[in-house]
């Protein structure tokens, strides 16, 4: 059953947009919280990051000061040349990516940085934290191109609270 909910998943995720929309709108934040962590368990269970690379292919994390000290000096570099080789300031403020794909990932889709990857990515794609029913614009973002994501939200939407 669940392999079935994750073919066509992209195709799906689309078309549903709105539906997702609405739930979020109107979830039951206390009730669905606590369900989170087993959903998101159960996703990583049935989906393969390594075989899918969505999110480090066409988007950027938020590299905060932690993140820059720690990944900066873990490839050897000073804070300021580690910013001026690989990041840009976005519209929020926010230290991103200057390119994507990522610079730090490789044709197998593994991280070259992933033990000190930013704090972003290690909670990527907050399938188990309040962020997914508290943030819809995110989440929505996340389930149009992450299948842990899209299962998350639909095994949610199944279980109804």
């Amino acid at each position: 059953m669940d392999e079935e909910l994750l073919k066509n998943w992209e195709k799906r995720s689309l078309e549903r947009g709105k539906i997702y929309k609405t739930y979020l709108s109107k979830v039951n934040v206390k009730k669905a919280i606590p369900k989170l962590p087993q959903l998101h368990d159960l996703a990583f269970e049935k989906v393969d990051c390594l075989s899918c690379g969505n999110c480090c292919k066409g988007y950027s994390p938020r590299f905060k000061t932690p993140d820059l000290k720690r990944i900066s000096k873990f490839m050897g570099l000073r804070e300021g040349s580690f910013i001026d080789k690989y990041l840009k300031i976005d519209s929020d403020g926010d230290f991103v990516l200057q390119q994507t794909p990522c610079p730090f990932l490789g044709s197998d889709n593994y991280c070259a940085i992933y033990t000190e990857r930013p704090s972003d990515c290690r909670r990527f794609p907050y399938t188990d934290e309040d962020v997914f029913v508290k943030r819809t614009a995110i989440t929505l973002k996340n389930v149009s191109f992450c299948p842990a994501a899209y299962f998350v939200i639909e095994k949610l939407m199944e279980s109804n609270p």
